[in-house]
């Protein structure tokens, strides 16, 4: 698919600005930050890096229009301990604008220290169930959901102790979110996640469309969205899809031709990009900016009318 077709006609709450509050623009506008991975996990270029972080604050706060910001999850740049949280805590303070937060695997899952051959370590369901409390003691629950105009908004984070997969949600939760959007069938239902639905990406890695890398459990996730037409657009991180990568906007981001699936970048990286969701009455855009570059890619705009 060319870059510049666009992606069309895919048929406890928080607070937040409703949009007849929000009139005056016509629209809700949402920021996501994908993966930030704070401060680094980058050996070279960690000033360039760390620099291209704090311009996405700079940029973001002389928005006027911005509603939100909601962070993908992987806030911490690999074991989720006290230094990285630390750090995530006085970075998103900075911020003038209200930002909702899920988890990531890097958030919990690993110990604070790797292997002698360098690799990351799996925690026990204690260490894990101890940094998921550290998550919410810092940034809030772990799911919830919002309501925006005629929108239904749905936080959900991987939480699953000792998980099988590194984006596994409990059974609670997954009770808990079939049953909202049970109950909320007329809402334009939008999912923030970590993880992309499975096959909503090219197999450009060998990480792309394998178990670790799309929701789990699978099958109870497709269930629900299966049943609950209502569910439109779902958001996540994980798998760092850069917005030069042919996966970013494609045909293949649509999952059982419905729901549209809008990657976002990882911000560990010198040329950061991020999007933005305009909830407009009828139909949600989606653009992209390049922070580097200080300009929107315009080749990269979609709107799905609702």
């Amino acid at each position: 698919m060319n870059r510049r077709e666009r992606v069309e006609n895919i048929g406890m709450y928080r607070g937040g600005m409703s949009l007849n509050e929000a009139r005056e623009q016509c629209y809700y506008r949402i920021v996501v930050l994908g993966d930030p991975h704070l401060p680094t996990r980058a050996y070279q270029k960690v000033n360039k890096i760390i620099a291209a972080k704090n311009k996405v604050i700079e940029d973001i706060n002389t928005w006027k229009d911005v509603n939100q910001i909601v962070v993908v999850g992987d806030i911490t740049a690999r074991f989720g301990n006290k230094m990285e949280y630390c750090y995530a805590r006085q970075y998103f303070a900075q911020f003038n604008k209200p930002i909702s937060f899920i988890a990531g695997n890097h958030d919990y899952i690993y110990l604070d220290f790797v292997s002698p051959d360098g690799m990351l370590i799996t925690g026990n369901a204690a260490s894990q169930d101890k940094k998921l409390k550290r998550f919410k003691g810092t940034f809030g629950p772990l799911y919830y959901c919002q309501k925006v105009g005629r929108y239904l908004l749905i936080f959900l984070s991987p939480d699953m102790l000792n998980p099988y997969y590194l984006t596994q949600i409990s059974e609670r939760q997954l009770g808990w979110f079939r049953n909202l959007v049970l109950k909320s069938f007329s809402a334009p239902t939008i999912v923030f996640f970590h993880a992309p639905l499975a096959g909503t990406l090219f197999p450009y890695n060998n990480n792309i469309n394998i178990p670790n890398y799309i929701p789990q459990p699978q099958k109870f996730i497709e269930e629900v969205i299966n049943y609950n037409s209502q569910i439109f657009l779902w958001i996540s991180g994980h798998t760092h899809t850069s917005a030069d990568n042919p996966s970013y906007m494609s045909n293949v981001n649509v999952f059982k031709g419905r729901v549209l699936n809008i990657h976002n970048a990882d911000m560990d990286r010198s040329v950061i990009w991020t999007n933005s969701l305009y909830l407009y009455s009828n139909r949600v855009v989606v653009k992209t900016f390049n922070h580097t570059d200080d300009i929107w890619e315009t080749d990269l705009e979609r709107v799905i009318y609702v």
